[in-house]
């Protein structure tokens, strides 16, 4: 597997994204107690903990970037990220190819 991108999203319903910028790092924990869905992936920063959550949805999945279902099996319980495209249309990021299991 090459690079993975996942969009980051919901940050509206925590601190918004005026923050979020271009090589920030993030930080990806598999949430699977929550009940909403069972393949969430949780987005934290250091200084603010929860930021939003990997996109699971086509209707909020950018481009070809990985949803959290299909980045769920490929990585342990947490992963890192860097901020490569902050947008209006939303966040990518890039998962650490160490983050995968197997090294992708």
């Amino acid at each position: 597997m090459g690079k993975v991108y996942i969009t980051l999203t919901g940050t509206k319903y925590y601190y918004g994204s005026d923050f979020i910028k271009k090589g920030m790092k993030v930080y990806l924990e598999k949430e699977p107690d929550n009940e909403y869905d069972k393949e969430a992936i949780l987005v934290k920063s250091k200084e603010l903990g929860k930021i939003g959550y990997v996109a699971n949805s086509s209707y909020t999945v950018i481009g070809q970037a990985m949803s959290a279902g299909r980045l769920y099996d490929r990585i342990g319980d947490t992963a890192v990220g860097k901020v490569v495209l902050v947008t209006s249309k939303g966040i990518i990021c890039k998962v650490s190819k160490k983050s995968l299991l197997n090294n992708g």
